[in-house]
């Protein structure tokens, strides 16, 4: 009897209920289309730095869900320096941050290339340039030579999750993939939405767990090249990845079902995926909104004087960085000052019509942008 969905026959003959995912879908398709308008809106020099922040999160936060936090001006300095995108505080990268960045720009900028074999390699590659995953070395640049099993639990009580495909049968597996990924072979006649493409094809490749670690990232690599193909653009203003961390657990739970079930129904998988477009979607909306703002709020203010305190306060509270209510002790904590400076750097932006005091603050008094 099956145990997992990739033992039934024809397993990747994948169904589902349109019925279920039709509105939804609808919605990730309308909301794509109203993003790209709004992006041809807006100045070359706000493009840009929304796809330079897209990039940044989507790579940040894709290694965050499988728990290694990268350096952000690291991150933020190699996809500049490869992008040509001229930005103030630039600094060097390490090399596994240049290789992750590689990777990702690799699928993104060059979508349209084949995804082949020594491509993945390639990319796994990047990710461990040590040959170490931590403190474990691993086989690099080539699918794993051992089973795979995902399990928890303390030493002698661990608790299987999920037991990937053997590996006697990942190199046919794989092969078949890369087929049906770049529409080769029978695979040719296969006509799938491209959108519903890039969600079976993270699935797909996190089923068969090709490599000894990194499935994760590179199955939301791929699902990133697809959604480029999707689009036919290397540029992206949203970030997917960003989204499944906030997702995180639910994101585990529903792939943990779909492996686990009685026939080829992935439903709950697209309903998944779907939600998360969505989500990323409306965020980066809102995003592209405060760039905007941002952009008109310091060409008005371009000859207003504004010291470097003040400045760092400001561009946080544009860029969604400013947790909570704006206050003078938070100020003060932010910018490393005493009180007195801090109250001092607000009441002048309050005379320059900057800010202005929230009424009814309550026991503390607040602040907000003057817009």
């Amino acid at each position: 009897m099956a145990k997992y969905i990739y033992q039934h026959e024809n397993w990747t003959n994948f169904i589902w209920n349109e019925d279920k995912i039709r509105d939804l879908f609808g919605e990730v398709k309308y909301l794509q289309g109203r993003l790209n308008g709004i992006m041809a809106t807006i100045g070359f020099s706000q493009k840009e730095e929304t796809l330079l922040n897209t990039f940044t999160f989507d790579i940040l936060k894709s290694s965050e869900i499988e728990g290694e936090l990268l350096n952000y001006d690291q991150v933020r300095s190699s996809i500049a320096r490869r992008l040509g995108i001229e930005t103030a505080g630039l600094v060097p990268s390490a090399r596994n941050i240049e290789g992750i960045v590689e990777m990702m720009l690799d699928a993104t900028q060059r979508y349209e290339n084949p995804l082949t074999e020594e491509r993945l390699f390639g990319w796994h590659n990047a990710l461990f340039p040590t040959g170490y995953s931590g403190a474990y070395k691993i086989d690099v640049a080539c699918y794993r030579k051992d089973e795979m099993q995902v399990v928890s639990g303390a030493f002698g009580h661990e608790k299987v999750h999920y037991e990937a495909v053997s590996t006697k049968d990942v190199k046919a597996e794989m092969d078949k993939f890369l087929d049906w990924f770049n529409c080769r072979g029978a695979a040719r006649h296969v006509s799938t939405d491209p959108v519903i493409k890039a969600a079976i094809a993270h699935l797909r490749f996190v089923i068969i767990h090709p490599f000894d670690d990194g499935n994760g990232r590179i199955a939301r690599t791929i699902t990133d090249m697809q959604l480029a193909r999707a689009e036919k653009s290397a540029q992206r203003f949203y970030s997917l990845s960003s989204q499944i961390l906030a997702e995180k657990k639910a994101y585990y739970e529903v792939l943990q079902k779909v492996q686990w079930r009685t026939d080829s129904d992935i439903t709950e998988w697209l309903i998944f995926f779907l939600n998360c477009m969505k989500n990323a979607l409306l965020t980066s909306e809102q995003a592209t909104v405060n760039i905007f703002n941002k952009a008109k709020f310091w060409a008005k203010h371009k000859d207003t004087l504004i010291n470097e305190r003040q400045r760092l306060i400001l561009n946080k509270l544009f860029d969604g960085d400013f947790v909570g209510k704006l206050q003078s002790s938070k100020w003060a904590k932010i910018c490393k000052c005493s009180q007195d400076t801090a109250i001092r750097d607000i009441k002048d932006l309050i005379g320059k019509g900057v800010l202005k005091q929230v009424e009814g603050g309550g026991r503390s008094t607040n602040y907000e942008l003057n817009m």
